[in-house]
């Protein structure tokens, strides 16, 4: 790293050097408008040297009024109109097959606004990108989509789900290009392009810089979510205290809970414990 002149602390420049593909916040930020890359990437999951990507972004939140929202970690688009949400995921539930089912229920939301009609929805990939088999059977990709269980033909309503597994990182394309997700060495890998982008972020000033301001940023939330989670368990404490001490002098529990504004369960709870 002898091209950079600012001053990087040495715990973020060790974390540089380890990151890899398969972590989801250097995947995100490598393929931020890494159309190349992307492109790269599903040529070799289809085998198809003719598909061409034209829009890529990454960290798109989709909310949900209903429910829990969701977070894509590369979200692309081909020039076909087909929408593609790629994910690594190191952690097997990261990858729970009703994970892959609620992603492309959200990416079908996302793209039929009001006054569209069911035709107008395009043809949706969802992508984990994993570390370990997830699904077992030993091999490098599964492609999931619904079928007539009678007949065995594809339902055909455009939505598919695809497995690639990482552990799987033989001398084919795909294994050649697995090999490099989990590779932190740019001068080891097969794929010039991805050897690029990966040296830019890890060798190069400017790089190094997004990467330090994004490790920073999950620094700041973290701390934010600890102190948000110690004023949360200061108020759990505050709240038993004055539970018991009212208890001590001599309220009913159903009193308690309506003073209170509790469920009347918790001040029971606390009750048999106090004099246990």
């Amino acid at each position: 790293m002898g091209v950079i002149s600012r001053e990087i602390p040495p715990l973020y420049l060790d974390a540089i050097r380890r990151f890899r593909l398969i972590d989801d916040t250097f995947f995100s930020l490598c393929f931020d408008g890494f159309n190349e890359g992307m492109q790269l990437l599903l040529r070799i999951f289809f085998d198809r040297s003719d598909l061409i990507v034209k829009h890529v972004v990454t960290q798109r939140t989709v909310g949900n009024l209903y429910g829990r929202g969701v977070r894509f970690d590369v979200l692309a688009e081909d020039c076909d109109g087909k929408l593609y949400d790629c994910e690594v995921q190191r952690a097997d539930e990261g990858a729970a097959p009703r994970r892959a089912r609620y992603n492309s229920s959200m990416l079908d939301a996302r793209e039929l606004p009001k006054g569209s009609t069911y035709k107008d929805l395009p043809e949706t990939w969802v992508i984990f990108i994993t570390e370990n088999d997830v699904l077992g059977c030993g091999l490098p990709r599964y492609h999931i989509r619904r079928t007539i269980e009678e007949t065995g033909t594809p339902f055909d309503d455009g939505a598919h789900i695809l497995y690639i597994n990482g552990a799987s990182r033989d001398t084919t394309a795909l294994g050649r290009l697995m090999q490099d997700f989990f590779c932190p060495n740019p001068a080891e890998m097969n794929y010039k392009e991805l050897a690029d982008r990966t040296s830019f972020f890890k060798e190069q000033e400017k790089g190094v810089s997004s990467v330090c301001e994004i490790m920073e940023e999950l620094m700041a939330r973290g701390r934010q979510e600890g102190r948000k989670k110690g004023l949360t368990e200061g108020r759990t404490e505050e709240r038993r205290h004055n539970i018991l001490r009212m208890l001590s002098k001599g309220k009913s529990t159903a009193e308690i809970a309506d003073l209170l504004d509790i469920p009347l369960h918790e001040v029971e709870s606390l009750a048999r414990g106090k004099s246990a």
